[in-house]
């Protein structure tokens, strides 16, 4: 069986305010040709289909544009889950007469215990979920309370899950695991999170890659990197598109998609690239070098997108100057403008910090000591999480 392997598409996402929608579509028909060229047996989509609870219309015409090109048109199967950013309820619409045209989608944590079945291979499906999520199957499962009670982190809950998707192995088959997660390789080991979010909500940090050793095959969604994957069978896809500067960051790690072929006595994988149509390129200079055409006549000027640093950069030389429209002119796009002070105040060390590679909770303890000198106590980290997982399942 030949599987097209892709996650974290976010469709609909923003790059501080710009659209994403027509790279993301452009992106798309690569990645539709590169199945149709391989002819896979499958599209598989780890999860965060959506990068919004609630998209706005013009993520949803994008994305039935998109699925129906695949699955109606190609007659290629689908195999998805939903991610964190997905809403499960939203998504769970119509995959009753959906799976007629091969197009399967899991949403909940009950629909993950009974694979789909090929002549070769079990697939299972399982979506992102929550501990709360998993407290509330097993209640209805009969667990007793007192053992409910217990499953606090998504480690816990994993166990179980694994556990009882073991019960319908089919020892003749080989087993396919498609889920939303972080894993490390193991515990002792992390793994740089460039994913969407940097949350710690939910445990999302802590499954490591033993836990999956039962699965012949692991393909994952959460981190945007391929370069994350804990093991050789355990698979980040990465996302298609670059999302933030972090990801502009890393250095000759392109996107792409990965075509795994298993098969009874063994599994390859081939790497495939995706060409940006519009790339984010990180610019970190000082002023006198921005402005020099000799070094911003080398950029791709006007095509690309660009986020600029701006290094030793004293404000008060510049208190006439409309820094991001003096840059445009000779950049186009600038999406992101930061600047690095020598000046060693308050003000320079916000203007130097990247909120958006922070998660909610550390954004909240930063802000905490920044006010008092202090650091969170444990119980006030634990309320923090609290409100943090609750925010997190109302979105959905």
């Amino acid at each position: 069986m030949k599987l097209l392997h892709t996650a974290d598409w976010h469709i609909g996402r923003t790059l501080n305010g710009y659209s994403l929608l027509n790279e993301q579509e452009q992106t798309f028909q690569q990645i539709l040709q590169i199945a149709k060229d391989e002819q896979v047996d499958g599209v598989v989509i780890a999860g965060d289909i959506y990068d919004r609870a609630v998209p706005n219309p013009e993520a949803v015409s994008a994305l039935n544009k998109m699925l129906r090109e695949i699955n109606l048109e190609n007659n290629i199967p689908i195999y998805a889950i939903s991610g964190n950013h997905d809403s499960a309820k939203r998504l769970n619409y119509g995959r009753d007469w959906m799976e007629y045209t091969n197009f399967h989608l899991n949403t909940f944590l009950e629909e993950a215990f009974h694979p789909i079945e090929t002549d070769d291979i079990q697939i299972f499906l399982l979506p992102f979920f929550d501990p709360l999520d998993a407290r509330v199957y097993y209640q209805k499962q009969g667990m007793p309370a007192e053992k409910v009670k217990k499953i606090t982190t998504i480690a816990d809950a994993m166990k179980l899950v694994i556990a009882d998707m073991k019960k319908n192995f089919n020892n003749n088959k080989m087993q396919l695991l498609i889920t939303h997660f972080s894993v490390t390789p193991n515990k002792d080991e992390e793994i740089e999170l460039t994913s969407e979010t940097t949350s710690k909500v939910g445990g999302l940090a802590t499954l490591t890659a033993d836990q999956f050793k039962d699965f012949d095959y692991v393909m994952l969604g959460h981190i945007h990197t391929r370069f994350a994957s804990p093991d050789e069978n355990i698979r980040y896809s990465g996302s298609p598109v670059k999302f933030n500067i972090k990801e502009a960051r890393l250095k000759n790690k392109g996107k792409g998609v990965d075509i795994v072929t298993l098969e009874k006595d063994s599994i390859s994988r081939v790497f495939k690239p995706l060409l940006p149509t519009t790339d984010l390129v990180v610019l970190e200079e000082n002023w006198e070098t921005l402005c020099d055409p000799k070094f911003y006549k080398k950029q791709p000027i006007n095509k690309d997108w660009f986020a600029i640093t701006i290094k030793n950069f004293d404000r008060s030389e510049h208190l006439q100057t409309n820094i991001r429209a003096e840059l445009q002119k000779r950049y186009g796009t600038v999406v992101e403008l930061d600047y690095e002070s020598n000046q060693n105040d308050f003000d320079s060390q916000v203007n130097t910090t990247n909120i958006s590679e922070l998660s909610p909770e550390d954004t909240v303890e930063q802000f905490f000591e920044t006010i008092t000198g202090k650091d969170l106590s444990a119980p006030q980290k634990s309320l923090v999480e609290t409100i943090f997982n609750e925010i997190e399942r109302e979105k959905k």
